[in-house]
């Protein structure tokens, strides 16, 4: 149906003119039908047919063209509306075709970009981020973030299907007479049109929200008891005095409100700006106390605790308290950053204090004895692949239980070759059970809720010798002397965490000496306990406190003999080649570090003789830390040794391990060797650069 403008019908018009015509016809088939049936009836409905065929020529030939007139206006004004709409349209918009180049902007684009609308060159030319690869190809629309001019703004990419909207939208065509001043994509069907929404002031407005938001912390004196005995009355003032001055200008300078809590404890409220500007100088109150001195022998310290990401100041307070215990855990001198949930150190580059105080450990030891009285069974395990520390702990422990008159078991793997001989010797004893070292599978079987656990030498979870068995029973007891990680045993029901001890058999001596009166070691044990103070304090050398040598004065007045201990911690003369191979070996590295490779072919224990080799290394002058790596059971051992300057720990734990300040380690699977000591490498340069250590 075409009319003499050549404007045509289309869409739902067209079909509506045509069913009229098909309606007519139809009538004139019935009228011929009634004629076979009844002669009067046949012209009765012959005369409605013709008179609603006139009716529809009429319509046709004359209200038609009125009709497609309005129709055309309607179209035209409808059109013109929408193209004014679009290009008033309060967001700056421009369409472009597939390979980004601009079809058409509106005038809020063109005031935006200051270019005519009959601008037709490549999108990425005012955007350069806007690229064709970033435009949506699997879904309809994408947002990407850009800037232009100072200006932040949000990109809303639509795509566009041409054949989509004309599709049986239009009542009306004409013949298409293309403009020559405007850009024709003859292959392409698809286009894009880009919205972009200023987003300055709102994230501006989210900055400032995210900057005021609330932080709470929270700063213990870690030795303020020890640091007040050396002082006298007037100067205990004075130092306090100072001390809080510190606290107080610190937080001045970082716009916080500090709260002493206690004489020791304090109170910090911050925002998240303020936060910021602490995290950038590494929480230099750290260092800042230290520098608090008039005659005292003992530097103050400081460990401060931070909560962040909480819903509320409730919940960043238990995040600060959660942090705080952390760092006092790791020994003090130091600032946890707990931010909802994961944590972050700070500091620690001072060793941890001795407690000269034996208040502690006496109440650990009675509320232990309370424990395993309350419990028919008492298991006791260490770390895996137990070494000396770890087997006179567990040994101490098991000699503690049967003083109770309670059935005791040591959980034990396969053995380890730097205890093999220690363990022979305690299963060759009459003076044991036949049963005294238990497998995975037989602890399983023993463990119920009416036994207690007791865990030495570690706190980590995925580190001890049977993880299972912490899901057996609810009456778990922790002693470690390590520092703490994220990564502790939950829910222990009695847990002692000492830092500043030098072993896990110092912890258990001092133990035994205020559990039951009549306990009595056996020599054997005394000397498995001596033993491993020896190892862990490098013949006395490495955290050695007055308290270390309490405890080993305690385990010779229990039997233990020297002689017979050092035997027995002899070395072999591969063992002996291997370490000097190491130290023979060793690179010095960025003029302070000295990193080697321990041989591992031949050797029963090669992760004890690479600890041996770190120690060795020390010995030399200009050496502040020493790392050794080296090769056993598939697995790369990192042992890590220092004496004061830099503290190992926080290095080890990069590769996943941990420890103290000056003895620390790690294990690493999937690597050789010298990728390890690659890795090793790039750790100290990354953390010497942001001046960590």
């Amino acid at each position: 149906m075409k009319s003499g403008s050549g404007v045509r019908y289309s869409g739902y018009l067209k079909m509506h003119w045509s069913w009229n015509v098909y309606l007519a016809l139809s009538l004139f088939a019935l009228s011929a039908a009634m004629f076979f049936i009844d002669r009067r009836a046949g012209l009765v409905c012959l005369a409605f047919s013709c008179a609603y065929f006139l009716a529809i020529l009429l319509v046709y030939f004359y209200v038609r063209p009125r009709i497609l007139q309005s129709l055309i206006t309607f179209a035209g004004s409808y059109g013109q509306t929408q193209a004014a709409v679009l290009r008033e349209l309060a967001l700056p918009a421009v369409i472009v075709d597939r390979e980004g180049c601009v079809l058409w902007m509106n005038s809020r684009m063109c005031e935006l970009t200051g270019l005519p609308e009959r601008y037709h060159k490549q999108i990425d030319s005012i955007f350069p981020y806007l690229t064709t690869p970033v435009f949506p190809v699997n879904s309809d629309v994408k947002d990407i973030g850009l800037e232009f001019e100072e200006k932040q703004l949000r990109a809303h990419i639509q795509k566009l299907n041409l054949e989509d909207v004309a599709d049986g939208t239009l009542i009306t065509t004409r013949p298409y007479e293309p403009d020559l001043d405007e850009p024709v994509s003859s292959h392409d069907s698809w286009h894009y049109v880009i919205y972009f929404i200023d987003e300055t002031e709102l994230n501006e407005l989210r900055r400032e929200n995210r900057e005021e938001k609330s932080v709470v912390a929270l700063a213990y004196l870690d030795n303020y008891e020890e640091a007040m005995e050396n002082v006298d009355e007037v100067h205990s003032s004075l130092l306090n005095v100072l001390i809080d001055r510190e606290i107080n200008k610190y937080s001045l300078a970082h716009q916080a409100l500090s709260k002493k809590l206690e004489k020791d404890k304090y109170l910090l409220i911050m925002n998240q700006k303020s936060l910021e500007a602490v995290e950038e100088d590494h929480f230099s109150l750290l260092e800042e106390v230290k520098t608090v001195n008039i005659g005292n022998e003992t530097v103050m310290t400081i460990s401060i605790g931070v909560g962040v990401g909480g819903d509320d100041y409730n919940q960043n307070y238990e995040y600060a308290r959660t942090a705080i215990e952390m760092a006092l855990g790791r020994g003090g001198d130091q600032a946890v950053l707990n931010r909802d949930g994961q944590m972050r150190f700070y500091g620690g580059k001072s060793q941890s204090s001795e407690r000269h105080t034996r208040v502690k450990a006496r109440v650990k030891a009675q509320a232990m004895r309370e424990i395993m009285e309350s419990k028919d069974r008492v298991i006791t395990m260490g770390h895996r692949i137990m070494d000396m520390d770890s087997l006179g702990a567990t040994v101490g422990i098991y000699r503690a239980a049967k003083t109770l008159g309670k059935q005791a078991w040591i959980v034990i793997g396969d053995d380890s070759p730097s205890i093999e001989n220690w363990l022979k010797m305690l299963r060759e004893s009459p003076d044991y059970e036949e049963e005294i070292f238990i497998s995975h599978e037989r602890a399983l079987e023993l463990c119920d809720h009416n036994t207690a656990l007791v865990v030495v030498d570690t706190a980590r979870r995925t580190m001890v010798e049977c993880e299972e068995l912490l899901t057996r029973t609810k009456t778990i007891v922790v002693l470690d002397h390590h520092r703490q990680t994220t990564e502790q045993i939950q829910n222990a029901a009695l847990s002692y965490i000492e830092p500043g001890a030098s072993s896990s058999c110092e912890m258990v001596a001092e133990i035994l000496q205020y559990f039951e009166e009549n306990v009595r070691l056996r020599s054997l044990e005394a000397d498995c306990l001596y033993a491993g103070i020896i190892i862990d304090t490098n013949n006395y050398v490495a955290k050695t406190g007055a308290r270390t040598f309490e405890a080993a004065a305690y385990l010779r007045r229990m039997g233990a003999d020297i002689t017979r201990v050092r035997k027995a911690l002899r070395a072999d003369m591969d063992s002996y080649k291997a370490r000097a191979e190491a130290v023979r070996h060793a690179e010095n590295f960025m003029g302070r570090y000295a990193i080697s490779i321990l041989p591992s072919e031949g050797l029963a224990s090669p992760n004890v003789v690479g600890a041996q080799a770190a120690n060795e290394l020390l010995g030399i002058i200009g050496v502040a830390a020493s790392f050794v790596a080296t090769s056993f059971n598939g697995q790369v051992f990192i042992s890590a040794r220092a004496i004061d300057e830099v503290n190992v720990q926080v290095i080890m734990e990069r590769l996943g391990g941990g420890g103290h300040m000056n003895i620390a380690g790690a294990q690493m699977q999937g690597v050789t060797c010298e990728q390890a000591v690659i890795r090793i490498k790039e750790i100290l340069r990354t953390m010497t650069e942001a001046g960590e250590i």
